[in-house]
């Protein structure tokens, strides 16, 4: 009885995993086929890879890609991770409020974050482009990143920084020396996390992006409306794989932080 239950949970795991991973390899798969249309494989050729380098448009979204998603993944995680600290050892007046609020950002749909965020820059007179994008992306993240640090922060032990005051330092060097190394494995995810929901944000960057601020989103769906070639197929497969590789970079870096706490 055992057996066949665990041969029913291989099987629908199985089922799982090809589920979400098999139109991911089809779409590899094609990225490297010759002809033009993705409904038949007629043969290997790294063309369409070549054609995608040497495409102005996609060099341009790609730089406004990372420029935005690495600026807003840094303010982001300064700010939650300060936020976390903040909502998990002070109180305050307006702490429950502030709690509360976190969560509005994640769980309203996204279409209405966008419109709010579209019309906030109307009233200011703000010029939609990279610093609106940048702008509404860091709001996007912070509750995220706030959110992973303090449920690392939860069980933290505070006797360890108690001890290093007692030895003579000062409150800024015991968040360097003690807090932050401690906390380092829930930033480091909350960052991941802030970088890759930036990376493919489709619907607030389409309210807030402007004129010559085109991110690899905002190309991509421009492109299918036409048609789906290969070359789409190698964009895709080129960011699934970056994706993939700082996953990886993050993990190992959280492995080596929890290994050094």
């Amino acid at each position: 009885m055992t057996g066949r239950r665990s041969g029913a949970l291989g099987f629908y795991t199985a089922l799982f995993f090809l589920y979400l991973y098999l139109p991911i390899l089809v779409l590899i798969v094609f990225s490297f086929n010759t002809s033009r249309l993705n409904i038949r494989w007629e043969g290997f050729d790294l063309k369409w890879y070549g054609v995608l380098f040497g495409d102005e448009r996609v060099l341009l979204a790609t730089r406004n890609t990372l420029i935005v998603a690495g600026v807003s993944t840094l303010v982001s995680t300064v700010i939650g991770t300060l936020a976390a600290l903040a909502l998990q050892r002070y109180q305050f007046r307006l702490r429950r409020f502030s709690e509360s609020a976190l969560y509005i950002p994640i769980v309203i749909p996204e279409i209405v974050m966008g419109i709010g965020l579209l019309s906030l820059y109307a009233t200011v007179k703000l010029t939609l482009g990279l610093l609106t994008i940048t702008l509404s992306h860091i709001a996007f993240s912070i509750p995220f990143v706030a959110l992973v640090v303090r449920a690392r922060l939860h069980g933290f032990d505070r006797s360890l920084e108690e001890a290093a005051m007692d030895l003579g330092a000062d409150e800024l060097r015991t968040f360097w020396r003690i807090t932050l190394p401690l906390i380092l494995p829930g930033v480091l995810s909350g960052a991941m996390l802030a970088f890759t929901l930036s990376l493919d944000d489709f619907i607030i960057t389409f309210f807030t992006a402007g004129p010559g601020s085109t991110t690899l989103p905002l190309l991509v769906f421009g492109m299918v409306k036409t048609h789906i070639t290969p070359e789409i197929n190698a964009l895709s497969t080129i960011w699934v794989a970056t994706v993939f590789l700082l996953l990886l970079i993050s993990q190992r870096l959280q492995r080596r932080a929890a290994a050094l706490t």
